[in-house]
């Protein structure tokens, strides 16, 4: 046999105990016997005595002989009709299995079970709890990660590409360019834009203010003095910084007005105009077939996978959280709706009827073939080692039945012989 575990070591300790006291019971009957036999012609209340050891011996070696043909040949002798379980394993095993499909595996037994169980209920009580919510989370999380490490990269990798790019290909950039300009339009998004440029560019001005007066100094004709360059770079300097400032401190200035309508003009155009539409396809397809941009799309489901695996990981991730609080809200739900119980509770009887239905055959020829595979000595020490220790009972019984028998044939024949 395999290596047993604790319990089944504790259940062969048992079943030995028990072996030692009946047949410790089997030898001090015959020990009687034989002291009743020989004093019986000196004391006839001892017949009686001779009479209940005789017949427990009969009774408890009958006993013996039938619990131990189950599992063995008595005293290693082939005696037809012993050693039933190991010879007919097969056919045991085929008749459970047979049992099992036709009382257990019934859509009737399991339309009756499932009706008392409530089974939407008692799940949205569980799942409201969030260390509940946590644990089967815990669960989705391993699904999710299992999910993810048995699928083909490859196949993935292409398939995501490939849909990917489809769409990109299929959706016109021009128009959604002009789309989301009058979005940003309507929501006032390109003003705080504009207010950054023009921000941007006063610190520019700033930055570079020697620059320019360098450069301006080497544009200006040579018989100009230069304090008049001077005058003429701080006038220039002061009218650009000042004109920066109007336009960034007035939502009215006409700059910006002029800016809304070009930009106004240019969305009608980018949605309608066919050379925009047409110009914006090519730069499209120039993007798509850049070869950065076809590894990037190439790496996206790696991406993908090796962020989620990492999630999946560790308990403070976001994902991890959300499906947690996906859980426990599932749970509130389950738990407060009783529409929502009864959907579950018909959903859960329909997939376990739909199991039954189609697949009880293949449960009863998973026992049969199981069986089957066991070993005949094998199969009998396990099956003893379940039922050996309750069986030693029968051999207790029958020693003391058979002789509570015997004092009574041996009582009858007495008063009638």
């Amino acid at each position: 046999m395999d290596v047993m575990s604790a319990s089944d070591r504790e259940r062969k300790a048992a079943m030995q105990r028990m072996k030692r006291l009946a047949l410790g019971l089997l030898v001090l009957v015959t020990i009687v016997f034989l002291l009743a036999r020989w004093q019986e012609e000196h004391h006839q209340w001892l017949g009686f005595v001779r009479a209940f050891a005789e017949a427990a011996m009969v009774g408890a070696l009958a006993d013996w002989f039938a619990v131990t043909a189950l599992f063995r040949h008595p005293l290693g002798i082939p005696i037809p009709h012993t050693a039933i379980i190991p010879h007919r394993k097969d056919q045991i095993g085929a008749s459970l299995g047979d049992f099992v499909q036709q009382n257990f595996l019934t859509r009737e037994v399991l339309d009756d079970r499932l009706a008392n169980a409530h089974v939407g209920r008692r799940l949205g009580t569980w799942l409201s709890e969030p260390a509940n919510a946590t644990k089967a989370g815990e669960g989705v999380a391993d699904a999710l990660r299992g999910s993810l490490e048995v699928l083909d990269d490859r196949d993935v990798s292409t398939a995501l590409e490939g849909l990917i790019e489809r769409k990109i290909r299929t959706t016109p950039v021009a128009p959604l360019m002009g789309r989301a300009l009058d979005v940003a339009m309507e929501g006032g998004h390109h003003q705080r834009l504009l207010d950054a440029v023009l921000t941007g560019l006063a610190g520019f001005l700033d930055d570079n203010r020697t620059t320019f007066r360098t450069r301006l100094e080497q544009e200006s004709p040579w018989w100009i003095p230069e304090p008049v360059d001077d005058r003429i770079f701080e006038k220039i300097y002061t009218a650009v910084h000042r004109f920066i400032g109007d336009v960034g401190s007035d939502d009215k200035h006409e700059v910006r007005e002029a800016i809304d309508q070009r930009v106004l003009a240019f969305a009608g155009r980018l949605r309608a105009d066919p050379e925009l539409v047409a110009k914006g396809e090519e730069l499209k397809n120039e993007l798509l077939a850049h070869r950065d941009v076809r590894a990037w799309l190439q790496s996206l489901w790696g991406e993908v996978k090796r962020s989620t695996l990492t999630a999946t990981d560790d308990p403070e991730s976001e994902l991890r959280q959300r499906i947690d609080r996906s859980l426990v809200h599932l749970g509130e739900r389950l738990r407060d709706e009783p529409e929502l119980q009864r959907k579950v509770d018909e959903w859960v009887q329909r997939a376990a009827g739909y199991v039954v239905d189609h697949y009880r055959g293949e449960v009863a020829e998973i026992i049969s073939s199981t069986v089957q595979k066991w070993d005949g000595k094998a199969t009998a020490e396990r099956l003893e080692l379940q039922v050996g220790r309750d069986l030693q009972f029968i051999r207790i019984n029958g020693t003391i039945v058979g002789g509570l028998a015997g004092v009574v044939i041996y009582t009858v024949s007495r008063f009638l012989f």
